[in-house]
């Protein structure tokens, strides 16, 4: 996949409870110029979403008949529902003249690096285990498996951080903000 402009894709991930979902709006109320990605899904539109700017809302049908022509960047099944980015979509905003910022789990950014070599993948981290295990007790609102599982599923992402380009650790979001802006003007 090649584009004929100088945008790059920065690809974020990071575990649950990290607080990417907060790094990433603070950046982006600093860099309106840069595009937050959608993505398709299978799953029904929650109250309040809309086609095209949450997500791209697709049937199973049109899910799996865009996999079997290999039109998507990356995909993945998770709960039931098929979750993708179109490779179209990310050509067209970077020809269009966007920086685009992809938030993906570990393996679709796997996926994307192997079909587009040229994106770039930043990995948001914790301190430590035992402050991302505060952070999750202390959002009140998973039972203690739940919390386990997450933080066995932790120990994985980690290990496939090691396959990004960058790392960067969620001490604050101030500091993680600027970590990423250096990223980014290195690239």
């Amino acid at each position: 996949m090649e584009n004929n402009t100088d945008k790059k894709l920065y690809v974020i991930s990071g575990s649950s409870g990290v607080g990417k979902g907060t790094v990433l709006k603070g950046f982006m109320e600093k860099h309106p110029d840069f595009m937050l990605s959608v993505s398709c899904t299978t799953r029904k539109p929650r109250e309040g979403e809309q086609d095209g700017v949450n997500y791209f809302f697709l049937s199973k049908e049109e899910f799996t008949k865009n996999i079997e022509e290999d039109k998507f960047l990356e995909w993945a099944e998770f709960a039931g529902n098929y979750y993708g980015t179109k490779k179209k979509y990310i050509k067209q905003c970077l020809d269009n003249g966007m920086n685009v910022i992809l938030e993906i789990e570990t393996n679709g950014a796997l996926q994307v690096k192997k079909k587009m070599p040229e994106a770039v993948l930043i990995f948001i981290a914790p301190p430590s285990l035992d402050e991302l295990e505060h952070r999750l007790r202390g959002r009140h609102t998973e039972d203690e498996a739940t919390i386990q599982k997450r933080l066995g599923e932790v120990k994985k992402e980690l290990e496939c951080a090691k396959k990004y380009d960058y790392t960067v650790i969620n001490d604050t979001v101030e500091n993680a903000i600027n970590c990423i802006e250096k990223i980014i003007s290195g690239e």
